[in-house]
């Protein structure tokens, strides 16, 4: 059941009307129909497919298998005689907008340095092509950019063609095509000529215009090209010149300065953050010797213990550690409230025979929580079953009953 390809007839249909094959679900349950003829074309060749309603059912996939272009919607079908086909235009025009846009920067690299595109992408924000090559360098991108826009502002007619594979010979072409059968040519003369099954416009002017964004090393000797054309063009324009207009008031410094001015700040930031680490550590220092002037005696041993809010993990591991190296016989027992978890940090120092690992992991059922460590220091947390004090005396008496053992 092969369907009638109006898209190859007129690549600038919109709307059509056809009349129902089949009506069907595939494997995974989509519904779908198949027309006698469409003007949305199918997912194929790097081209994206199209979309847009079926008697005003929206229509979010297209496939061709088999020489049928299913239409999968979003509901069953009604039967009807005649179906009435939309197609979402900005869409289709954008993919052509890019595709044609593609075929004129592959042969731009290819014919200034020889560079082979070997694979493209039309993602929905950006595309890419992987060429083979080594590297890339700021001139190279400069030349063949120039080279493509040039091409466009030519307004060069774009041209399909079917022939046989005999007729192959016939011309230059940048890649050898990948069938045998139904061979479909795209030619801008005396530029490219490639074998492709997608829509293109009738004219390189209709491109607008194509503009490279970055480039990145992948493997096996292959840079990967970020591209957009068309309308894709002027979006990212408009989205860079906000983000840059927003840093311009944000760094109080002019476009031209903003580069360095981002550096200058972040090295600032980078030694006030070192300020404020050294700080801390000090801050730290000096609740040690207060926690442990304040610690309660338990035999031969005393106890540093404080509940916190919103203190961080490492903080408290820092406070602990601190606190264990300043003094002697010394159980250290802390607790942290946030949000709706509690969290426990529990050290000794050398002399104070008692597993850290066994007295968290003994108190950590009160709260449903997890954790562990070693003898001499360990960590935990869970939810807010008990209250900070109540954990706090399991922690206590937990310890007492491994000093009596």
């Amino acid at each position: 059941m092969v369907t009638e390809k109006l898209y190859y007839q007129n690549q600038y249909m919109r709307s059509f009307k056809a009349r129902l094959q089949k009506s069907d679900k595939d494997e995974q349950g989509r519904f779908y129909v198949v027309l006698d003829k469409t003007a949305f074309y199918p997912t194929g060749g790097g081209q994206p497919h199209d979309t847009g309603t079926l008697n005003g059912v929206n229509v979010y996939d297209v496939e061709e298998i088999d020489g049928e272009v299913r239409h999968y919607i979003e509901e069953p079908a009604e039967i009807h005689n005649e179906y009435t086909g939309e197609l979402d235009w900005d869409r289709r025009f954008d993919h052509m907008q890019q595709h044609t846009g593609q075929h004129i920067l592959s042969a731009a690299f290819e014919s200034e340095y020889n560079y082979r595109t070997v694979n493209f992408h039309l993602g929905t924000e950006i595309c890419s092509i992987d060429l083979e090559a080594m590297s890339l360098s700021d001139e190279e991108i400069l030349r063949v950019e120039n080279t493509a826009n040039n091409m466009i502002l030519e307004n060069r007619p774009v041209e399909t063609r079917w022939v046989s594979k005999e007729e192959l010979s016939s011309f230059p072409l940048r890649k050898e095509v990948s069938v045998e059968d139904n061979i479909r040519l795209v030619i801008i003369p005396d530029f490219d000529y490639n074998g492709c099954g997608g829509t293109h416009p009738d004219s390189t002017g209709q491109i607008n215009s194509v503009k490279i964004l970055h480039w990145e090393k992948q493997k096996k000797n292959k840079i990967r090209v970020y591209f957009v054309c068309g309308t894709r063009v002027l979006k990212q324009l408009d989205e860079k010149h906000k983000v840059i207009q927003n840093l311009t008031d944000t760094l109080n410094a002019p476009q031209k300065d903003l580069n360095e001015t981002a550096i200058r700040t972040l090295r600032l930031n980078k030694k006030l953050d070192k300020k404020i680490n050294e700080l801390n550590m000090k801050l730290i220092e000096y609740e040690a010797e207060s926690y442990i002037e304040q610690a309660d005696p338990h035999n031969n041993w005393k106890v540093a213990k404080s509940i916190f809010r919103d203190r961080s993990m490492s903080e408290l591991q820092q406070l602990a550690k601190r606190i264990v190296a300043k003094s002697d016989q010394i159980l250290v027992l802390l607790i942290n409230k946030k949000e709706d978890k509690l969290q426990i940090v529990c050290s000794r120092s050398n002399d104070v025979v008692i597993n850290m690992n066994d007295l968290v992991k003994n108190v950590l059922p009160a709260i449903n929580g997890k954790g562990g460590g070693t003898d001499s220091v360990a960590q935990g947390g869970g939810g807010t079953i008990i209250s900070a004090e109540e954990l706090m005396e399991k922690l206590i008496n937990q310890a007492a009953s491994f000093k009596s053992d």
